[in-house]
This record gives C-alpha cells, sequence and structure tokens, in this order.
C-alpha cells in the first residue's frame, strides 16, 4: 500500500489556484461556502476588515477564481456542485498591498501600473488620450465589459494600505485620501458594468467615508455569519492539520496563538499557525514581528497615552468606528490592528444598544504589546535576558528586597523625557501601568484591578508557590499593606491553597520612582 504523502504547508502563497495544485498538495481550509452564500444572495458589494495576515488577500483570490469560472481547481469544496460554472465574468484586481506610498504622485503611479497590468491580462486596449486615473479607471471598467459583454467584478485588496503607511505624516495623508476616495467613487459610477465588489482591509475608516458613495455596500466584518471567512477555527487546526499535531500540546497552541473573535468562533491567525508548524513547533511571536509597530509609540507620544489595562475595556460600537485620520481613537487602532478582540457582548434590555468587552487574544500579543510599550518608557538594558531572569526567579522565591531593587532599577531608567510634560507620571494608572507591562510581557500571570466584594486590587500575581497582592500609592501618606487588610482583597484566595503575600508599594511623582516597598506574608 502507498503511503499517503504528507500535506504541505501554504507559507506566504496567496494564489488560490496554487494552494489547490494537485502536484503540490498543500494544507488548505475550505472557505468556498461563505464565499458561496456572499456572492448567490442579493448582495452586490462586500467589505471586510480583518487584521494583517490573517487570510483577506488568499479569499479574494478565492472569489477571483470562482467568478472566472475555474471549477477544476474547487473539486472537492463546498462550492463545486452549487455554482454555475458555464457563466464566467472578467475580474479586474487592485491591491495597494505592495510598497510604501508616500505621497499622492507615488499613489498615482501605482493605480497607473495596476490598471495598466489589468487591461494587459484582460486584453483591454485604453484611451491613450487619458490622463486622469479615475477616467482611466472608468475606460477600464467600460471597455472589459463591452468586451466581453458581461458585466465585471471588482476586487479590492488593501485598499486602507497608503492610509495606514502614513499615519502621522499630515502633509502627505490628505491628499491620498482625497485621491483614493475619488478613485474608489467610480465603482459607484459604473455601478451598471458591475456583477460584484468586494473591498478589505485593516481600518473601517469612519463607517468607511471612502466609500460613502457607494450606498449599498454591505459591512460584512462583523456579521456572524462570516466571523470565520479568514482565521482557523479549532476544528480546522485538528482536521486539517492533523498530522501536524504529533507531541503538540493543544492547549499551550490555543493560549499562544488562539483567541481572536470576530462575533463567532475564536480564531488562530493562520500566519502563527503555518510557521509554527513549519518551524517545527516552536513557539515564537511569529506574528508580531512580521509588521511595523512605530505607529502605535507615535500614538503613545502624541496622546501622552499610558497602556490601561487591556483586559477590562468596554466600549460601544461608535468608539471602535471612530478611526478618522485627524482623531485616530487608541481603543479603535488596538482592536482593528488586532492587538485586542471581543471577549464579551452584551445589548442593554432599554435602549438595545450594543457595548463590547474588548481583552487581548493570546499570549503571543499580549507579552509582545506590553513589551512594547515597556521599551518605549524604558531603556533597552532593562529587557536583558538576565535581567528578566532575576526577576522571575526573585518573585517565584518571594525575595522582595531584590524585587525593590529591581523595580527601583527599572524606574531609573525612564528617560526624562518620556515624563516631560506627561501628567500620567502623577498618578498610580502610570506606575501600575508600568510595572504590569514589564511583568506580562515576561510572561508572568496577573490580573490588573484584581475585584473583591470590597474594592479592587491594584494588581494580583499567580505563581505556583504563591499568590501576591499588590497595591499601589503615589504622593499619599496611606498604608497600602493596611488597605489590602482592611477591604480584604485576598479573602477569595484563602481555600486556594497557595501562600498569599501583600505588597505595598509607594512612588513620588516628583522623584518618579519608589519611595516605600513593604511586604508581608499573610496568615
Amino acid at each position: 500500500m502507498q503511503k499517503k504523502e504528507r500535506k504541505l504547508l501554504p507559507l506566504g502563497i496567496q494564489t488560490f489556484a496554487d494552494i489547490r495544485n494537485p502536484k503540490r498538495n498543500y494544507a488548505y481550509v475550505d472557505k468556498t461556502a461563505m464565499a458561496y452564500q456572499m456572492i448567490s444572495g442579493g448582495t452586490k458589494y462586500c467589505f471586510l476588515s480583518r487584521p494583517r495576515r490573517f487570510g483577506k488577500s488568499l479569499f479574494l483570490d478565492t472569489l477571483a477564481e470562482i467568478f472566472k469560472g475555474s471549477k477544476k481547481t474547487f473539486e472537492g469544496l463546498y462550492i463545486y456542485d452549487k455554482w454555475d460554472w458555464n457563466t464566467k465574468y472578467s475580474v479586474l484586481k487592485i491591491s495597494l498591498g505592495g510598497g510604501g506610498i508616500s505621497n499622492k504622485e507615488v499613489l498615482i503611479r501605482n493605480l497607473l501600473y495596476i490598471i495598466s497590468d489589468n487591461a494587459q491580462k484582460l486584453e483591454v486596449e485604453l484611451n491613450s488620450d487619458i490622463q486622469d486615473i479615475n477616467l482611466l479607471f472608468r475606460d477600464l471598467i467600460v471597455k472589459t465589459h463591452k468586451k466581453y459583454n458581461q458585466q465585471v467584478v471588482i476586487l479590492v485588496d488593501e485598499y486602507d494600505k497608503p492610509l495606514l503607511d502614513n499615519i502621522g505624516n499630515d502633509e502627505h495623508i490628505e491628499e491620498i485620501r482625497r485621491t483614493i476616495r475619488s478613485f474608489y467613487a467610480e465603482i459607484k459610477n459604473n455601478d451598471a458594468y458591475i456583477r460584484f465588489g468586494f473591498i478589505t482591509g485593516i481600518s473601517r475608516f469612519s463607517q468607511m467615508s471612502f466609500f460613502s458613495d457607494l450606498n449599498n455596500l454591505t459591512d460584512i466584518s462583523l456579521d456572524p455569519r462570516y466571523s470565520t471567512v479568514t482565521g482557523y477555527t479549532q476544528n480546522d487546526l485538528e482536521e486539517v492539520f492533523a498530522e501536524f499535531l504529533d507531541g503538540v500540546d493543544l492547549e499551550e497552541v490555543r493560549k499562544w496563538y488562539n483567541g481572536y473573535n470576530f462575533l463567532g468562533e475564536p480564531l488562530y491567525n493562520p500566519y502563527d499557525i503555518l510557521n509554527f508548524f513549519d518551524k517545527q513547533n516552536v513557539f515564537k511571536n511569529y506574528w508580531w514581528q512580521t509588521g511595523q509597530q512605530s505607529f502605535l509609540i507615535k500614538m503613545m507620544k502624541g496622546k501622552n497615552y499610558h497602556l490601561p489595562n487591556l483586559e477590562n475595556i468596554t466600549v460601544g460600537e461608535a468608539i471602535l468606528e471612530k478611526f478618522n485620520i485627524e482623531d485616530i481613537n487608541i481603543v479603535a487602532l488596538l482592536w482593528q490592528s488586532g492587538y485586542l478582540t471581543f471577549d464579551t457582548v452584551k445589548q442593554n434590555p432599554m435602549n438595545k444598544k450594543t457595548t463590547y468587552k474588548l481583552k487581548v487574544p493570546n499570549l503571543e500579543v499580549q507579552e509582545s504589546l506590553n513589551l512594547l510599550f515597556f521599551n518605549y518608557l524604558s531603556s533597552e538594558s532593562f529587557t536583558d535576558i538576565i535581567v528578566q531572569n532575576s526577576m522571575l526567579e526573585s518573585l517565584y522565591e518571594h525575595n522582595f528586597k531584590k524585587v525593590e531593587e529591581l523595580l527601583k532599577t527599572l524606574f531609573s531608567s525612564i528617560p526624562y523625557d518620556n515624563h516631560s510634560g506627561n501628567t500620567m507620571s502623577n498618578y498610580e494608572g502610570y506606575y501600575a501601568s508600568v510595572i504590569y507591562a514589564y511583568l506580562a510581557a515576561l510572561g508572568v500571570p496577573l490580573l490588573s484591578e484584581d475585584h473583591s466584594n470590597l474594592g479592587r486590587a491594584d494588581m494580583t500575581m499567580f505563581f505556583p508557590n504563591s499568590i501576591i497582592i499588590i497595591e499601589f500609592k503615589v504622593d499619599k501618606n496611606e498604608n497600602a499593606i493596611e488597605q489590602i487588610k482592611r477591604k480584604k482583597y485576598y479573602e477569595k484566595y484563602l481555600s486556594d491553597g497557595r501562600d498569599i503575600y501583600l505588597v505595598g508599594i509607594k512612588f513620588s511623582s516628583e522623584e518618579k520612582n519608589i519611595t516605600s516597598f513593604v511586604y508581608e506574608k499573610y496568615g
């Protein structure tokens, strides 16, 4: 009996035909049921927002092959015996994901190339006298329709990349926005020639103001029917990638890479999973390392912002959609970029308003995001592995003298410029955030604002042998440990069986450091 050939991992492949090539035997998660539902109904234009490297481009290319009538490529998939393969459509593909676009002139050159490339592939001759990029796009749509006597399909990938590349670049971003908006307006202007349109991106800029003229655009980003249109579910992982799971701790994989939620099942980022298997099951921050997080640092500096307790953010839908270039909301930015995701969703029975509790999706993002924030505040020397291990060992061994020494060094390492003009450094939340960010980046299990029936402790850390409860004070004479005792923050852990330690830390907003560090074992 011939041994079954091992599947290949489709790393970096965004072309559906390549993945479905029978000679290559790539692992593939079938998304054609949702594709069929989308294109066989009455919806004409769809918009999908998802974080980077989440499978948007592959799904877009899947749609392209369906409309082109590539029936053989879909053999064995859901859509194979349901779609009318006899009717074929010309597909115009527009992707702004390649390279950096720094100004209007570069953007127009890119759009001219995209239009020319589409015309060449479809063997359509454009009017050489047309100089305006928008009119040239219209010429392409109309002539393609005329040549093939069939409506065209328009697929736009990474529509917002030029804008995201220029966050903070006030000199050019407004003219880039106007150029893109007028270009996309041609989709509405030529609606009669179009069968279907699909637009993807990371952001949902102010109710997609770029497509405001396209008044029948349907946003499926938070439609539960399409919640798993990109990404891998737990079932996908265990079935499609079953042969890669020998010796793999599925619970650890889940903690590291699962947790993204778009009002449906929790999802894995495909990029993480494919790289994890490719690198022989080594846990690393694969997705995080592919991104440019400099814009988050710019946001922190520009808005005098310190990292909040990301496990306790509750917002309304208006905040999630608030992605105006002029006033970007950092919670919306973190959510749309994939650094936050949905935890719970509730609707008020009185006014029917919906609120969303957000969370960091998984361990990869938690460690990376907090380390990014910490590095912004502090010197890189404090992230040395020897110093990190010293902190972890000191906490585990309850060597609080050493913990105090390390924390004082931490705050001493924060450059003066990061305090200058920063009123946050006068408040407990600032110091708690610095410590939270550092410890979370080290992988310490902890809770910020740990609630009890009498109040909430500022921070609680959990180790195999102990639970450490911390209270912070700034410029106050209050006894932090006495507050922990008075409000019995420890009470809910008494039956846990682990030792409980109480720690009180006082800071001076003038000295920007710890002035008192006291601790005791409870009981």
